[in-house]
């Protein structure tokens, strides 16, 4: 055990070292962009400026994003239209996630990083999927990282490998009964097993519902509780939600939307052990917090919709699973093994 400590104690100051290293290398582009920032009224200090390995030189102060660009407009759940964005931000550099001006880039909101924390590198693959996708007749809409921006503006990026299974599952979607359904790790296996084949999933819980033509979608993933984050000096429990409603009659995604519903514990272990019923069956009603991430409107292909599903559930094979009616054989080879 002093072994290993000794080396996370190693590893973390190599951090230190490398953030001192960086932010004293960049230290005439640190100034230069305080100077930008002090006309707009916005007087950052050290303590502002932050070395992320996995994202670059940062400066973290509350709403800057608005304070730069005062023309943003969201919309009533705060998001960002997309065309509006990729116009107002032309440039020859591209790294998906990010938004190039001369002087910072802007960022995809950190609940799109991995574990949904501020200094992990974006889950693959769906800010891919989102930035370079091609679908005409859409409207879409994303959630921005507004209280940080990117000041070393450059193509650089933290790279990963990492792989996903894209769901095949092209069946009519008008065809799927309505009701709720829960899917859960097997029962047998430990938590070690839980976290490193389902990322720490516990359940996904699906609901179909038809009215007047229109087939409407819900997904919740429930991590383990171990899976926090804080929020004004509150902790919650995170919980990634997709929406989305098909027209029957012209047999595509009319409207498509992603988010993260933040609950208290107390709402978190009700929910969990529940299904999307739970407000019609209990007087006690669950109203969870909810961060908005991204939205299509339009004519959104069941093709694209079961992609952008999958991607958003990073890392999760329940989603796979769903779609495809078993889970991939990787791991399903793995859980054969475990039994045995």
């Amino acid at each position: 055990m002093s072994q290993i400590t000794e080396m996370q104690k190693e590893y973390l100051q190599q951090l230190k070292d490398e953030e001192t290293k960086e932010l004293l290398e960049n230290e005439e582009l640190i100034q230069s962009f305080k100077l930008i920032c002090k006309t707009k009224g916005i007087n950052l200090t050290e303590e502002h400026i932050s070395y992320i390995p996995t994202i670059g030189i940062v400066a973290t102060y509350p709403s800057i994003v608005s304070q730069l660009c005062p023309d943003f407009t969201r919309d009533k759940e705060g998001l960002i239209d997309f065309a509006f964005l990729k116009n107002r931000f032309p440039s020859n550099l591209s790294v998906d996630g990010f938004f190039y001006s001369d002087k910072f880039m802007l960022m995809a909101h950190p609940y799109f990083r991995r574990g949904l924390s501020p200094k992990g590198n974006f889950a693959p693959r769906f800010v891919e999927l989102f930035w370079n996708q091609n679908l005409p007749d859409i409207n879409a809409s994303i959630s921005l990282d507004y209280n940080r921006v990117r000041i070393n503006v450059d193509s650089s990026s933290y790279m990963e490998l990492d792989t996903w299974y894209g769901a095949q599952f092209n069946s009519n979607i008008s065809d799927i009964k309505d009701g709720v359904s829960k899917l859960i790790p097997p029962v047998h296996i430990d938590e070690f097993s839980r976290s490193f084949l389902f990322n720490d999933a516990h359940s996904l819980d699906i609901k179909w519902e038809t009215k007047n033509g229109i087939k409407t979608f819900q997904a919740e993933e429930f991590k383990t509780e171990k899976w926090k984050v804080i929020l004004m000096g509150k902790e919650y429990f995170p919980v990634r939600y997709l929406h989305a409603e098909f027209d029957i009659e012209n047999n595509f995604f009319r409207h498509f939307d992603g988010a993260v519903h933040l609950y208290t514990e107390n709402e978190y272990f009700q929910r969990r052990n529940s299904d999307f019923n739970y407000n019609a069956k209990n007087n006690f009603k669950i109203k969870s917090i909810s961060e908005k991430l991204f939205k299509f409107n339009g004519n959104f292909p069941v093709e694209s919709w079961i992609e952008f599903s999958s991607q958003f559930m990073t890392g999760n094979p329940l989603i796979i699973e769903y779609f495809e009616g078993k889970l991939p054989k990787q791991i399903n080879d793995v859980l054969v093994a475990i039994a045995q």
